[in-house]
């Protein structure tokens, strides 16, 4: 059985989606304090976490720094509605999704199945043959990505999302496409996740001889991974 975590402070809405979880499947535990996700998160007893920014003594950003210092372990934030800052800082650290509180329990149901199908496709492509674009080099069953021979380090939606670019790389792909196929869901009017983690890929990546990035960006449109 699948095991979540939710961490945040307000018991009652931690109540209520346990409980919705719950009958959905997975295994949930719960936790007011962040320092309850950096343990499980170094000991690897759950399979996600659904993490509160706004918490006391330490809240979700520094929470999700220190997670992503150790382990790659989904995490799915809770943010205030609106709070572009919050959400984008999440996102910029490693953060593998967000979700505006307050939330639907149907909502946040449906981004975890989105991001837990992420990983369980991966798992079930384990044979399949690397993904080679350029200097980059992606294993699909072990999520793993190489750039110019060295390890490059990227959080689970990253790799998803670079894997969409490198097997059409050369061609544009649009951002409902990469949406659909990295993310598992349409793009929504002014979502901005999409941009965010190109961003974060984009200074992993660095910079081309010629001084442009790696992916290219054509306004309104979509991405596109360049060939060397």
């Amino acid at each position: 059985m699948t095991k979540v975590l939710l961490v945040d402070d307000d018991v009652e809405l931690t109540t209520l989606l346990q409980e919705y979880l719950s009958e959905e499947g997975y295994d949930v535990s719960t936790a007011t304090d962040g320092r309850a996700a950096i343990a499980a998160a170094t000991d690897n007893s759950v399979d996600l976490i659904v993490l509160d920014i706004m918490m006391p003594r330490m809240n979700g950003i520094e929470v999700l720094q220190r997670i992503r210092k150790q382990s790659q372990i989904p995490v799915l934030m809770l943010t205030a509605r609106g709070d572009d800052v919050d959400r984008i800082s999440g996102l910029n650290l490693g953060a593998d999704d967000y979700v505006p509180k307050p939330c639907s329990p149907g909502e946040l149901a449906a981004r975890v199945r989105a991001i837990l199908r992420r990983t369980s496709r991966s798992a079930a492509n384990a044979s399949n043959p690397p993904v080679r674009a350029g200097r980059l080099v992606l294993y699909p069953g072990r999520r793993a990505a190489e750039w110019d021979g060295q390890p490059l380090e990227l959080t689970g939606t990253e790799f998803s999302l670079l894997e969409v670019l490198a097997r059409n790389a050369g061609r544009l792909v649009s951002k409902q496409d990469i949406s659909k196929r990295a993310f598992g869901q349409p793009l929504t009017p002014f979502d901005r996740r999409i941009d965010v983690h190109i961003s974060s890929v984009r200074q992993k990546l660095g910079r081309r001889v010629d001084g442009q990035s790696q992916i290219q960006s054509v306004r309104g449109h979509g991405y596109q991974l360049l060939l060397d």
